[in-house]
């Protein structure tokens, strides 16, 4: 589909039958990507996801002096010396402007960062006041900043407030191994958001060969040592995932996502769980996942916290359900790409229904929804989001859907085919 400005959300004039195969996922392709430009040895990463977030960390990591090669076999990364001067623009992608300071660090020159408009209102203060008290000269607490290598970093014992993002500790956990002296990090935070995509990093670290200490709550220790990878198979993106799987809910019809792997770190993995609490019917066998709508969809009382970028299809579900619904634990969604919370209850009184803002969460009283045309705020859930309601609300209006590119770039393709039950692949 080429870009359009604005886009009909398609209705689903009956439940929907499909099959979906998702590609790689997004959170583990950045993680693999810069493990790899840190091993000692060449990487293969299979069934990588190509998105604007990864091409992004691929841009980025090319221009510190990686080779990173697409062939038929998925990217091939060769690690190299890392060197500035460098120009790295993080678009809207956390993984990017998160992950690429401490690695900034370890090149020798002034590497400058920056990204789309939004991107500098995101929280980055905590992670760039640890690498100062590791020893790294950084200039700026939120993009642009520019960070000034000195070769190496000392690495050691620190601790911040990372209660706006799992990624400011992840930052500092995946580029450890090349400190001289690891690192060892405590969350002084009351809670931890997105606990998972902190265990999805130090599983990537231990499968890359570094030593990991995740024993005691909110402490974290990694050792300096040697990372390899070879060749890493990436697993099918379980949190794109969320909006074809909710379709067959709301729409009272089947969905089977195929390799759905058994045990993950993805977020993705509370969904069978989640979709089962709102009156979806789920079974995982030989097949993958599949998501079957009973013809009801009831309301949703949870807390989120650990899996917050899951809360916009859940509350689009919410919203065509029989009963209200209460998530919390997710105020650091206002952090996003956008500010998730706002941007979810405006858009669904816009649409005539009833939403409100909690301090950590969203309140949804289900009402009848009518057409209009929805903004996405450059969020690629938000754009999801959208295209769940769209398929029970008559003339939705979905502006920017291709914002969805961010992690899915066939999304609108794939979704118009989901309706027509063929096989629908990435």
């Amino acid at each position: 589909m080429s870009p359009v400005a604005i886009w009909r959300a398609p209705l689903a004039t009956s439940p929907i039958d499909a099959r979906v195969t998702l590609p790689g996922s997004k959170s583990l392709t950045n993680r693999w990507l810069l493990l790899a430009a840190l091993a000692g040895s060449p990487t293969l990463l299979s069934g990588a996801l190509r998105s604007r977030d990864t091409e992004l960390m691929v841009g980025a990591l090319r221009a510190l002096g990686c080779a990173v090669d697409e062939n038929a076999d998925g990217w091939l990364v060769q690690p190299a010396e890392l060197r500035g001067p460098a120009q790295i623009d993080c678009g809207l992608a956390g993984t990017v402007m998160r992950f690429l300071p401490p690695v900034a660090a370890l090149t020798q020159g002034d590497v400058r960062l920056d990204g789309d408009p939004a991107a500098r209102r995101r929280p980055l203060a905590p992670l760039t006041g640890a690498l100062r008290a590791l020893g790294a000269q950084v200039e700026g607490d939120a993009l642009p900043l520019t960070v000034r290598g000195q070769g190496g970093l000392a690495g050691g014992a620190v601790a911040l407030d990372a209660s706006a993002s799992s990624q400011l500790i992840s930052a500092l956990l995946l580029a450890a191994p090349r400190f001289d002296s690891g690192v060892r990090v405590v969350n002084t935070a009351p809670a931890q958001p997105s606990l998972p995509h902190l265990q999805m990093t130090v599983e990537c670290l231990r499968r890359a060969g570094a030593q990991v200490d995740d024993s005691t709550p909110n402490r974290w220790s990694v050792a300096a040592g040697p990372l390899h990878l070879g060749t890493v198979d990436v697993e099918p993106d379980l949190s794109n995932a969320a909006p074809f799987l909710a379709a067959a809910l709301v729409t009272g019809g089947s969905v089977t996502v195929p390799g759905w792997p058994a045990s993950t770190t993805q977020a993705g993995a509370a969904l069978p769980a989640l979709l089962e609490a709102m009156g979806a019917a789920v079974t995982l066998d030989a097949a993958g996942l599949t998501v079957t709508g009973t013809g009801t969809v009831l309301g949703l009382e949870a807390d989120l916290h650990e899996v917050g970028e899951l809360v916009p299809v859940l509350v689009a579900v919410a919203a065509l359900a029989e009963g209200p619904s209460r998530i919390t634990g997710v105020a650091h969604l206002r952090g996003h790409e956008t500010d998730r919370l706002a941007a979810l209850v405006t858009e669904l009184r816009r649409l005539g229904g009833d939403a409100e803002e909690l301090p950590d969460g969203i309140a949804v009283r289900p009402r009848p929804l009518h057409g209009a045309a929805v903004d996405t705020y450059d969020d690629h859930r938000i754009a999801m989001a959208a295209a769940v309601l769209g398929l029970r609300v008559p003339d939705l209006l979905v502006r920017d859907v291709e914002t969805t590119a961010k992690t899915l770039p066939r999304f609108v393709a794939m979704w118009e085919q989901m309706l027509t039950a063929t096989p629908v692949l990435p």
